[in-house]
């Protein structure tokens, strides 16, 4: 069967599921959006700029498993960079393709536009080297080869891969020979590694099994709580990671945050003897600083590629593998923890301006069991990332990146992967104005998100690290329930403006009786008031930067 280049590229690309592409349209790329717009099985999602499209990326892998996106050669991938360098370091699987020049002008070595005027057209590729899993030049002659390469490695390893497609080169005809299927995973033995896991275990008299991200990233939500049954070994889970692990589990003990953990949580965890790292990483921003109190020497690293129990270390171990083998470890513990308990106040509305643990004790009860909250890397995260979530709930941050605005293209992303689920943003001020343009995006596509901009008049975060009056921390104050009208989305969009908790409570209703709208909520609060936990954590970073 005779097909183009880029044809073939998007047949072995709707293989893996994937019914959105996202990105921007660019001369080096427009003939080969012609083979993903002529397509039924998939639409193309036109996003405002490439970083923008680079978060939506990442939030529709995040819930569908991997996503695409095209950006054109030097101005778009650059542009696009940071998200995908997101995507890197938190293990999220998106397929970065570049429409590049014609192999006749890289031979030439012109001076093309979006190129650096130098005659080369590798030094974009080259950057990518860093912040992708693999990397790939289309030619005809490599297609069929290459693109199933690199379609296997964005699914085995769960993070991003770069493609380098020739506009010339994807519209050539090809003869297909062999049809691309998504592939499958091929079991290792890991038996020595189970077995020095036990050996571990076999000594431990207050065992814990600490997890995130990776779980979220393979998926292995179900075979871990397996593990965890079996074993009873009781869960705390990092920030970085939230919803790795069914919180409504007898054997769920909370979050572990370091020094700033809840103070039964933190006794257990920093005495245990043996602690499982399973499927995540001790970041500062998840242990508030590296303040956490266990022995490093009682570490059992269980994380994919990375697997280090007493003498017994390997680098080419795959995730699915370790946590499959663990339901047949032979332990059970039986020993008492820590229960989980819910610290959530009830609030009585009043007239009385909002505050922030009224806000997030609030939007506690208003999450439903199938919801999707998305929460930027601010007072968002840090007020939202202890809030107590059901079993089939998911959490989206980026806690180990770090890129504020993230969240509001992930939210359309996220949604669109799945449209039965309802998604809640939770971003502030600042955050909003760093992608605002994607907001026009979203009503576009007539989503009907949830979005909390709060309003508190600057970088939050900042002020509680450093400079609580300094102008750099201030921000340009917008009227953001005029924004529909600017978008044109005044028939899409119910706005919201929330003062007090009485007014918070009325918008809640409200949204809850109009599921067939996006939803704008504007929540001012007083620029003083932070989450408790991000007051504690702003003087760990101050400290730490000190």
């Amino acid at each position: 069967m005779k097909r183009r280049v880029g044809q073939y590229l998007m047949d072995c690309i709707s293989e893996l599921g994937i019914d959105r592409v996202f990105g921007v349209p660019g001369d080096f790329n427009l003939t080969f959006l012609d083979d993903i717009t002529e397509r039924d099985d998939m639409k193309w999602v036109g996003n405002t700029n490439e970083l923008n499209a680079s978060y939506a990326a990442d939030g529709y892998a995040r819930i569908h498993g991997v996503s695409a996106l095209v950006t054109t050669f030097g101005v778009g991938e650059l542009s696009a960079i940071n998200g995908v360098a997101g995507s890197y370091a938190e293990h999220v699987p998106v397929i970065q393709i570049t429409g590049a020049p014609t192999t006749v002008a890289e031979e030439k070595g012109a001076y093309l536009h979006h190129s650096l005027g130098e005659g080369s057209f590798d030094n974009y590729r080259k950057m990518y080297q860093k912040i992708t899993t693999t990397q790939a030049y289309i030619t005809a002659d490599n297609a069929q080869t290459e693109i199933p390469r690199v379609l296997n490695e964005v699914i085995n390893e769960k993070r991003p891969v770069h493609i380098h497609l020739p506009i010339d080169v994807a519209a050539t005809e090809i003869e297909v020979e062999n049809e691309f299927s998504a592939p499958e995973h091929e079991s290792s033995d890991v038996k020595q590694y189970i077995k020095a896991i036990e050996t571990q275990l076999s000594h431990a008299k207050q065992p814990v099994i600490l997890t995130g991200h990776e779980i979220n990233s393979f998926d292995l939500h179900e075979e871990l709580e397996d593990v965890v049954n079996r074993t009873q070994i009781p869960v705390a889970q990092l920030s970085f990671g939230k919803s790795a692990f069914n919180e409504e589990n007898p054997y769920y003990i909370g979050i572990y945050d370091g020094e700033v953990a809840e103070d039964d949580i933190k006794s257990y965890v920093d005495q245990s003897d043996c602690i499982l790292l399973v499927g995540s990483k001790l970041t500062d921003t998840a242990t508030a600083g590296f303040s956490y109190g266990f022995n490093e020497d009682d570490i059992a690293y269980i994380n994919h590629h990375n697997f280090k129990v007493g003498e017994t270390r390997a680098q080419d171990v795959h995730l699915i593998d370790l946590v499959n083998g663990m339901k047949d470890i032979d332990y059970q513990f039986e020993g008492d923890y820590p229960k989980l308990r819910n610290n959530i106040e009830a609030v009585e509305p009043s007239n009385e301006p909002l505050t922030q643990a009224e806000y997030f004790s609030m939007l506690s009860g208003f999450f439903k069991k199938d919801d999707v909250i998305l929460a930027d890397q601010g007072t968002s995260f840090f007020g939202s990332y202890t809030l107590p979530l059901s079993q089939n709930n998911r959490y989206i941050a980026q806690p180990l990146w770090g890129s504020i605005g993230y969240t509001l293209p992930a939210t359309l992303g996220a949604q669109l992967a799945d449209s039965r689920r309802r998604n809640i943003l939770l971003i502030g001020e600042g955050a909003f104005q760093m992608t605002a343009q994607e907001f026009a995006v979203m009503i576009r596509e007539r989503i009907k998100s949830v979005l909390f901009v709060v309003n508190n008049d600057g970088y939050t975060v900042e002020r509680k690290i450093h400079g609580e009056e300094a102008p750099y921390n201030d921000i340009t104050m917008w009227n953001y329930t005029m924004l529909p009208q600017l978008f044109n989305g005044e028939e899409e969009v119910m706005v919201h403006d929330v003062r007090t908790s009485a007014e918070l409570q009325e918008a809640l209703n409200t949204i809850n009786r109009n599921t067939d709208k996006m939803h704008l909520v504007e929540v001012k609060m007083t620029k003083e008031d932070a989450p408790k936990k991000l007051i504690k954590l702003g003087q760990v970073f101050a400290d730490q930067n000190s």
